[in-house]
């Protein structure tokens, strides 16, 4: 069992310095400025009904801060908060909810083709898994004429023999 722990966890790596080869590694800066401002949109995952948030995104005057407040009513009764920092080459996460212990997590932020994902090593739902927080831009349409971005939330769990991401969670972002 253990050995093969180890290969899974060998592939998974594998994977993510895949990726690496084909996306570039970028900084808080490039993303913060797209995301800025009032959103709305639903929130869903696989266990809950889809249901609306709004979203408040800001940054730093340096843009090595990028901070993320989804509404209350997202996931629990309290706002959940999302506070991303630059330092040096990785991203430093600080995600709190007010009802469970703050999560604090080392990432790596890429860009590829338009999206940008952050990815790391770390815990969801008690598990020790790889983490993928992935924004992808919504093409405008008839009536979304400014279009929006898709944050969605995966996990690769390292005690799953699964060689896939699970969403977690998914949540759109459309501009108020």
């Amino acid at each position: 069992m253990m050995k093969k722990r180890l290969l899974l966890l060998l592939g998974v790596l594998c994977v993510i310095q895949s990726l690496s080869a084909f996306a570039d590694k970028v900084v808080l800066a490039e993303l913060c400025p797209l995301l800025v401002g009032e959103w709305q949109g639903s929130a869903a995952n696989p266990s809950l009904d889809p249901m609306a948030v709004t979203t408040s995104v800001m940054c730093s005057a340096d843009q090595r801060n990028l901070y993320i407040s989804v509404s209350r009513g997202s996931r629990f009764s309290n706002s959940e908060t999302w506070w991303f920092r630059q330092q040096q080459d990785k991203v430093l996460l600080l995600y709190g909810n007010g009802v469970t212990a703050d999560v604090t997590q080392q990432l790596t932020l890429y860009r590829q083709s338009g999206s940008y994902s952050f990815l790391g090593k770390g815990e969801i739902n008690q598990r020790p898994a790889l983490v993928q927080l992935q924004f992808d831009p919504i093409k405008a349409t008839a009536d979304k004429p400014q279009g929006g971005w898709q944050w969605q939330q995966s996990a690769h769990y390292l005690d799953d023999d699964s060689e896939q991401y699970q969403v977690v969670r998914a949540l759109s972002l459309y501009p108020q």
